[in-house]
């Protein structure tokens, strides 16, 4: 009897990565576009389109999940937390069930990465991994003995939200956040924090994180600056992950972490970091492989708050 393919979808901040796989964890197809900006319906009726295509192709329906920036409350299964704020309190799960007309797993797409990477990736054979992603947004997970804590409220491992450690004078009160607070991690960690630091101590308008580290490999000394200020900024940020949760491992991900450079400074001071390169072949394969087997066993902890 053949059962039926499993369908992932990665939503991101820029893009929308849909993969099928077979029971065997092969990969049936797999295929990217780019998300729709602030459009919460035209980024629903996206998936939709991908998912239709894909059992089109593969000549039969699937079942299927979504990782996705922030989660799903407990409470009111609205959307919360994410970076991609026109997701936000929305009834994200009733409205993409709708219109695909099945039931839809979502999880945390930051708890996919850190267990994918704790199953057979950087972090294999660790007893305890803080997975962190920063790209467009700043998440992370938690995973213990191959299973990721999720908290009684569903919010474990929101570290972009927690404010920038030991601020400076010249940090304060520190960058606007989509939140309505200021100095979150997310600000200065993120891609666009990256850039908007370096724009607003070099003046420089336009460049991507991308084109810093490019300009910091060739020499820039003003792009060597603003990475240096990065590197501070993280190496804060994970000093607090370190005395409270004490991983095995701490594993980067996200566009941020191919800046290779991260790993030199901070691998000397006791941070056990092992460099991930996100969307490598093999992070694209193992992620929708682990986040697959996440969504559609019971992996999570289901514990929740009494309110």
């Amino acid at each position: 009897m053949t059962t039926q393919p499993m369908i992932g979808i990665d939503l991101g901040g820029t893009k929308i990565e849909i993969i099928a796989l077979a029971d065997d964890g092969s990969i049936l197809l797999q295929r990217r576009v780019p998300t729709p900006q602030n459009q919460y319906r035209r980024t629903l009726e996206t998936i939709a389109q991908l998912v239709r295509e894909a059992e089109t192709s593969l000549g039969r329906a699937a079942t299927v999940g979504i990782g996705l920036p922030g989660s799903l409350s407990p409470f009111d299964g609205k959307m919360r937390n994410a970076n991609s704020v026109c997701l936000n309190g929305q009834p994200l799960r009733e409205d993409i069930e709708s219109l695909l007309d099945r039931r839809v797993s979502i999880t945390n797409d930051a708890n996919c990465f850190a267990l994918s990477e704790a199953t057979d990736g950087a972090a294999t054979g660790a007893g305890s991994v803080f997975g962190v992603i920063v790209g467009a947004g700043t998440g992370a997970g938690l995973v213990v003995e191959s299973k990721v804590l999720d908290g009684c409220n569903g919010v474990a491992g929101e570290w972009g939200h927690n404010p920038l450690p030991w601020p400076r004078p010249d940090e304060l009160p520190g960058p606007a956040c989509w939140c309505g607070q200021r100095g979150r991690l997310e600000t200065w960690l993120s891609g666009p924090g990256l850039a908007r630091d370096h724009e607003e101590q070099t003046g420089a308008k336009g460049l991507t994180a991308r084109a810093i580290a490019e300009a910091e490999a060739r020499g820039d000394p003003a792009a060597t600056e603003t990475l240096e200020r990065y590197e501070t900024c993280l190496a804060r940020g994970l000093s607090h992950i370190i005395n409270i949760f004490d991983p095995e491992v701490i594993v980067l991900g996200g566009g941020i972490s191919n800046i290779q450079r991260l790993y030199i400074p901070l691998a000397p001071k006791n941070t056990p970091f092992r460099a991930r390169r996100f969307l490598s072949r093999a992070r694209r394969k193992n992620a929708g492989i682990v986040a697959l087997r996440q969504v559609f066993t019971t992996q999570l902890s289901t514990k929740r708050c009494v309110a």
